[in-house]
Order: structure tokens, then C-alpha cells, then sequence
């Protein structure tokens, strides 16, 4: 255990939802913020779906799904963070909206010793650290999807993040939460998204060439590569719109080729085909929509 006692989450999507449960399984009492009451009573429906699916395949017992549950509070104001230890930025993969969250939490947080993260999964930590006046206590700790099960945290520390700062928060994802650790330096898209976008993106432009199909792709690299989903598969569970952003984010700091979304994806993001949060990506994830695909001939 660490001195870590109360975490804080904004922002209760996918990733959100997943880390504040991880927390609460581990023992530790979670305030998620969202941006409004509807919001938030839409992300502990989330939680507590999740926590319904792991007691259900036997992953937590039923006591232990009760006392995780009881652990997280939802709120929709950002002033219920005051005196957490660790607050955890997980809203959308945007710069402008990432940098007005920890904007807001530095007129909040007035510990000496709260460490503020983020789970950014491609912008540079320090652009975030700047909108601060605490760049020593900000840090990145970027979770992987879905975080109750996936073991890897990259822990990102900035040029100005303190090495106490850094101890702290990997001693926190380490000995409470029970993660394995990468440290990464602060540069776009860190170790794992720099590896793994470009090979998505060449998945999305050899079905936009016309090289192969969608379900070919996918089986390809499964069955070929012992992969356990196909890339474009992969990019639907991500998100569409996350995997653009992540990708813009790679390509304005590097400006290699590799990392340019390619205009199909552009294409599909903004006809809100974002992946099986939105029901249909390169996929269809809902039956009636399946259904509709089909009968149409649309590719899946």
C-alpha cells in the first residue's frame, strides 16, 4: 500500500469508468466528476455494469463486488476533488479540453502534496504540466483498455515533473493497484501508441486501397499472427475518433507520413462511425444495425 488514500477521476468514459474501478476493487475510495448529473449517473451505470460482468464470470465475488461498488462516489462538480491524493485527468484524447481540466483543478487542489495525472494517451505531459501552477505534481500515467484487465500503465514524466512526484505514482499503480510499470519519456504518443498506431493506420489505408477487405485484414492477423483481435478490430474497441486524435497528435510532433490519418478514417469519424462505443466502425457491434449492414451489402 501507499500513502495514496483517496483518488479523484475526471471524466467517467471508458477509461474513466475503468480506473476508477480498479481503484475501488483495490481498496481505495474514488470521487468520479463528470460533467453534469446526467453524465455522471451514466458513468457508474458503466462502473457498475462492469463490476455486474466480472461477478458474473468469477472474477469477484459477490462481497467484493458490493464493497467496490460502495467505494465510488459520482459527482458533477470538480470542487468535490478538494483534499484527494491523486486526481486522474481521463476526459477525451483533446488538448484544448485536457488543458481546461487541469486549468480548473489547479484552482481546486490546494494540497501541498496531491499529485495530478493524466491518461493521455499521445500529448506531451508537459503541455498539460504548463496550465498549472504545480508542474512538479503533474505527471502521466496513461492506463490501456480495457483497464481492469490489461496490466500495463506507461508512467510519463515531464522535464519538470519532481522524481517524488514520479516515485509516488508508480509506487501507487505498482503496490495498490497491482500494475505493471513502463517509464516512457514525455514525447508524443509515448512507447506503445508509437508502435501501435502506425500498424493500425496501415491496416485503414490497405482496406481504403481496395488491397483487402476489412474481415480479411482482421482474420489475417489473427490467424496468421496469433494476434488476439485483428487491427481493425482493435481500432474499433480503441475508438475511431481516439485513434485520429492520436494520430494527430503523433503526426504534428514528428510529421512522418506513418502517423497522417488517413482520409478514410477522417471520413468515418465524422460520420460518427467511431466503433463499438457508437454500434458500427469497420465493424457492426449492434444486431439491428448488423442486420441493416447486411442487407445493404455494406462491408462489415
Amino acid at each position: 500500500m501507499t500513502d495514496t488514500e483517496r483518488v479523484g477521476v475526471v471524466g467517467c468514459g471508458l477509461m474513466g469508468a475503468g480506473i476508477a474501478e480498479v481503484c475501488a476493487r483495490a481498496g481505495v475510495p474514488v470521487t468520479v466528476v463528470e460533467r453534469d448529473a446526467e453524465a455522471a449517473r451514466a458513468g457508474l451505470l458503466r462502473i457498475t455494469r462492469s463490476l455486474d460482468r466480472a461477478t458474473a464470470h468469477g472474477r469477484l465475488s459477490g462481497e467484493l463486488r458490493e464493497a467496490a461498488a460502495a467505494r465510488i462516489t459520482v459527482a458533477d462538480q470538480i470542487e468535490a476533488l478538494h483534499g484527494h491524493d491523486l486526481v486522474m485527468e481521463a476526459v477525451a484524447e483533446d488538448e484544448g479540453l485536457k488543458t481546461d481540466v487541469f486549468t480548473r483543478l489547479d484552482t481546486v487542489i490546494t494540497g501541498d502534496r496531491t499529485i495530478l495525472a493524466t491518461n493521455t494517451s499521445s500529448i506531451p505531459v508537459i503541455r498539460l504540466a504548463a496550465a498549472t501552477s504545480r508542474p512538479d505534481r503533474v505527471v502521466g500515467v496513461h492506463f490501456f483498455n480495457p483497464v481492469p484487465v490489461l496490466r500495463l500503465v506507461e508512467l510519463v514524466p515531464s522535464l519538470l515533473t519532481s522524481p517524488a512526484t514520479a516515485a509516488r505514482a508508480e509506487s501507487f499503480v505498482t503496490g495498490t493497484l497491482g500494475k505493471e510499470v513502463v517509464r516512457t519519456r514525455d514525447k508524443a504518443g509515448f512507447v506503445v501508441n508509437a508502435l501501435l498506431v502506425p500498424y493500425l493506420l496501415a491496416a485503414i489505408r490497405m482496406v481504403e486501397s481496395g488491397s483487402a477487405t476489412v474481415d480479411d485484414v482482421d482474420r489475417g492477423m489473427v490467424l496468421g499472427c496469433a494476434h488476439p483481435l485483428g487491427p481493425l478490430a482493435l481500432t474499433d474497441l480503441i475508438g475511431l475518433d481516439t485513434t485520429r486524435a492520436i494520430a494527430e497528435s503523433l503526426y504534428a510532433e514528428f510529421r512522418e507520413p506513418q502517423y497522417s490519418p488517413p482520409p478514410l478514417l477522417s471520413r468515418m469519424v465524422e460520420a460518427g462511425l467511431l466503433g463499438r462505443k457508437s454500434g458500427r466502425g469497420f465493424h457492426v457491434y449492434d444486431e439491428q444495425r448488423r442486420g441493416a449492414a447486411a442487407a445493404a451489402g455494406r462491408p462489415r
